[in-house]
């Protein structure tokens, strides 16, 4: 792919991640978002650089939009930097040719990872600036994980058409 639009289509995504992100449904200690979305749909496209630096650039861009600056804005986005690394890197080791079972493995692994990583975050979150309790941590897990589980499935079922459609778009724009 020519590196000027594997840059627009990085930014693009990356926006998207944002986009989502600040559109999500946000009930204290719990959130249901979709920004993993455009990063996972760039990682198993272009690999794990690209899958990273979309994680990096959309969730940076919505934390400073809705949060600001903060000592714990770098946990916040670790997740999704490592969401994009672990899914472009299977990708890219598969040469972009994951099976629909080997997708909905890397897609529930990396809603597993970045729905855990974030609790722990959370729980560092709140230990930082005092609002720590027990059952503001532990209260809302099974809940989230029942979250990342639901997307985790609905991202499996529309990630490995998407990917395709897109992807032969993209060779034909080679040409």
């Amino acid at each position: 792919m020519v590196k000027t639009r594997k840059i627009a289509l990085d930014s693009m995504l990356a926006a998207m991640c944002a986009a989502l992100g600040y559109a999500a449904l946000d009930f204290n200690n719990l959130k249901i978002t979709f920004e993993s979305l455009p990063i996972l749909l760039g990682a198993l496209l272009l690999g794990p650089v690209d899958g990273m630096t979309i994680g990096v650039v959309g969730t940076l861009i919505y934390q400073l939009i809705r949060y600001g600056v903060s000592a714990t804005t770098l946990l916040w986005i670790l997740p999704y930097a490592l969401c994009g690394l672990l899914a472009g890197w299977v990708a890219e080791r598969s040469s972009f040719r994951l099976s629909h079972w080997k997708s909905t493995v890397v897609i529930m692994g990396c809603e597993l990872m970045v729905t855990l990583l974030n609790t722990v975050t959370m729980y560092i979150d709140s230990k930082m600036y005092g609002y720590y309790f027990p059952g503001f941590i532990m209260g809302g897990l099974a809940l989230r994980l029942v979250i990342c589980v639901t997307k985790g499935a609905v991202f499996s079922a529309v990630l490995p058409q998407l990917t395709a459609t897109v992807g032969r778009t993209m060779d034909r724009q080679k040409n």
